[in-house]
């Protein structure tokens, strides 16, 4: 089974507001949302008495001011907004560094109100079609939207994925209609020089690049593999320097643990997601564990990893494969862990949002409950946007947070409080459906 980076997306103008939207895609390729969209306040000034609010570690206590977007100690005499939450707790929003559900009209409307829904305020969308994130991008800045860090430089082999993804099963498409556009196809040394040019005009937040199964150079003999595959393995280390030069950050998917060392040895800032997402036909667990070794070097190299196993549900597999499965992803975490490698979360899970990642990690039991909520809510979001002041209720810190009706880090059910948000705040508006 693969899921597609690039599903298909009916175009439509840019000045749109997600309320428009909503209407404007089709009903045949958009059924009814599963939330309505939401709307944004003013901006409001606001007292907050007997609040609890997460640090990272644990709960502090206290009243909190907000006045013009921010987090103020100064004391509010005429507050817009006077709330009293004894017994409710305060947490940052969350935020997923790994999807691709937001990087086209089509999947926006279908998909940004559940992310809103779930508290997810901040999104990495990896691998997008330049046209359509140049699309998306003034309907992500509006003040009721997720925030958004857009992909549009997705750089693989003449025989990488997408390729195949992207020409499905349709006999009209060629891989002509693909290489050069939607994505960059790099085979050599003379590519990478003759080809960097078009990578500015593509105003990428970031480059991705495509590694798989890096350590089988026969798979490219096979016909049923094209399009399935990824850089070659010496060119990697070339385009990870170049895209340094020009002030890239470079985001490598790995789907095998040779796929993971060869990014780390390359010094790629994140890694997409933790090798053993599922196992290719005819491999083992033994393929895609991270060594010691290769953990080392990541850490050494500030590399940060990706989470992104709850996707492994999508692909059809044994009860007995996937008790493998997920305990190969427990193993890889520990090892990340013991060798201090940096986490963030991230789903890659085209229907659903980072809350499914969450109950994955949880499930595992690899995380502690506090570890888990500080990575979705202060790792993550401040990886994503590291020159913003988010993820903190200090002075001068962005008034962004969720109301929750109880304790995330208490009892066996406590992330199940992240399922009963009783207010999002955004810089300082009220999000209401």
């Amino acid at each position: 089974m693969t899921v597609s980076c690039f599903p298909f997306s009916p175009l439509a103008p840019i000045t749109l507001s997600l309320s428009l939207l909503l209407a404007v895609v089709p009903a045949a390729a958009n059924p009814e949302p599963e939330t309505p969209y939401f709307k944004a306040s003013p901006a409001l000034s606001m007292e907050l008495k007997n609040a609890q609010w997460f640090d990272g570690k644990g709960f502090q206590q206290g009243t909190l001011y907000v006045k013009d977007g921010r987090f103020t100690k100064q004391r509010i005499k005429k507050a817009q907004r006077q709330m009293d939450l004894k017994g409710q707790f305060l947490i940052p929003p969350l935020a997923d560094a790994h999807n691709h559900n937001l990087q086209t009209l089509w999947g926006f409307a279908r998909y940004a109100p559940s992310y809103l829904r779930d508290g997810v305020f901040y999104t990495a969308q990896q691998c997008g079609e330049p046209k359509a994130v140049s699309e998306m991008r003034p309907i992500a800045a509006q003040a009721a939207s997720p925030e958004v860090l857009f992909n549009s430089a997705c750089i693989t082999s003449s025989d990488g994925q997408p390729l195949a993804q992207l020409m499905g099963e349709d006999p009209k498409l060629r891989a002509e209609d693909f290489i050069d556009k939607a994505v960059l196809v790099m085979d050599s040394p003379q590519d990478i020089a003759q080809k960097w040019p078009l990578i500015a005009p593509r105003k990428s937040d970031s480059i991705k690049l495509m590694i798989s199964r890096s350590e089988s150079p026969e798979l490219r003999a096979d016909p049923k593999q094209w399009g399935r595959l990824g850089l070659k393995p010496e060119l990697v280390p070339a385009i990870v320097k170049r895209a340094h030069q020009d002030g890239f950050k470079v985001i490598a998917q790995a789907d095998t643990a040779a796929d993971f060392a060869l990014a780390a040895q390359s010094g790629v800032d994140w890694v997409a997601r933790l090798p053993g997402l599922f196992f290719f036909e005819g491999t083992n667990a033994e393929r895609y564990r991270i060594s010691a070794d290769a953990a080392s070097e990541a850490a050494k190299k500030k590399v940060s990893v990706i989470t992104a196993i709850s996707g492994s549900k999508l692909f059809p597999m044994s009860a007995e494969t996937l008790t493998a499965v997920r305990q190969l992803q427990a193993e890889n975490l520990r090892r990340l862990l013991d060798a201090k490698v940096p986490l963030l979360l991230g789903s890659d899970l085209y229907n659903g949002t980072v809350l499914s990642e969450l109950r994955s990690l949880d499930s595992l039991g690899v995380l502690e409950r506090a570890q888990l909520l500080r990575l979705a809510t202060v790792d993550t979001p401040r990886a994503l946007f590291p020159k913003r002041k988010i993820a903190c209720f200090d002075d001068g810190c962005e008034a962004s947070f969720l109301l929750l009706k109880s304790n995330p880090l208490q009892g066996a059910q406590g992330l199940e409080a992240l399922e009963r948000i009783q207010l999002r705040v955004k810089q300082g508006r009220v999000l209401s459906q």
